[in-house]
């Protein structure tokens, strides 16, 4: 659609070890017994879409205190957001040009630390925070047990929040946007299609967080809910691909992040 402008935030660098990223990239053999390790860098990012009906965030990025203490210590020591404190949300909207209230809904791909840390500023407002059906119990499961992912912080993401919650596997938000779920990483990522002029948009999102991925090699087995349903939401990324011949953003990959935005 002509109508529909997308506007890439930077949300900053983690770093981590590409064997959290990519399984298997570097495993002792009989002949090499201990392999060089990659440390690499990777991207957090959210999306302003705007359409003309609303204005959309996709996600909020990390809380701005991730090195500080937010995040708990063994997961920092994993994936650390190493200039979170550089990338306040009021702060990288301003610097493109938006305010927070100019945010007519958010869209959480999934509740995850460094996706979620921001959606306090939209509490106690009545701005619609979209999330899939299967991802808010889970969260909130996994955040009071000792079950589920560790990637979860409750105070992310329990506030007063105006839910509003996606069913099925595909859901029409707005002309020329529609949010795919595809479950995988978490129970209830989301992805979506976006009808922007010229090329479209697929947001792939954490389905696959670098390249790597999305040819098919598996993220890190702690990084997957469900690697069946992993392989099925990934071949359908690569069908709605091949159907549209859209542009693929990935969860994480600097260099495809770099070329989009």
């Amino acid at each position: 659609m002509d109508d529909i402008e997308v506007t890439f935030l930077d949300r900053g660098r983690v770093q981590a070890d590409r064997n959290f990223v990519v399984d298997g990239a570097s495993v002792a053999t009989a002949s090499n017994r201990d392999p060089s390790h990659e440390y690499e860098t990777y991207v957090v990012w959210n999306l302003v879409i705007e359409t003309p009906e609303m204005t959309i965030l996709w996600d909020t990025g990390s809380h701005p205190e991730a090195g500080d203490g937010y995040w708990p210590e063994p997961l920092y020591e994993a994936f650390a957001h190493v200039d979170a404190d550089e990338h306040h949300l009021v702060d990288d909207l301003g610097g493109a040009g938006y305010e927070l209230a100019d945010i007519d809904a958010v869209v959480m791909s999934h509740l995850h630390l460094d996706h979620a840390g921001g959606l306090a500023e939209f509490a106690g407002t009545d701005v619609p925070v979209y999330v899939h059906r299967e991802e808010l119990p889970f969260a909130y499961f996994s955040a009071n047990t000792d079950e589920g992912s560790i990637a979860y912080l409750q105070r992310d993401f329990d506030h007063d929040l105006n839910w509003q919650i996606v069913h099925g596997d595909s859901y029409h938000l707005t002309d020329g946007v529609e949010l795919l779920h595809l479950p995988g990483h978490t129970p209830g990522l989301m992805g979506a299609l976006i009808d922007r002029p010229g090329t479209p948009l697929l947001i792939v999102g954490d389905e696959a967080y670098v390249e790597a991925n999305y040819a098919g090699q598996s993220m890190a087995t702690s990084l997957l809910w469900s690697n069946a349903a992993w392989k099925e939401s990934l071949e359908r990324c690569r069908n709605i691909q091949r159907e549209t011949g859209a542009d693929v953003l990935l969860g994480h990959d600097l260099s495809v992040f770099e070329s989009l935005a």
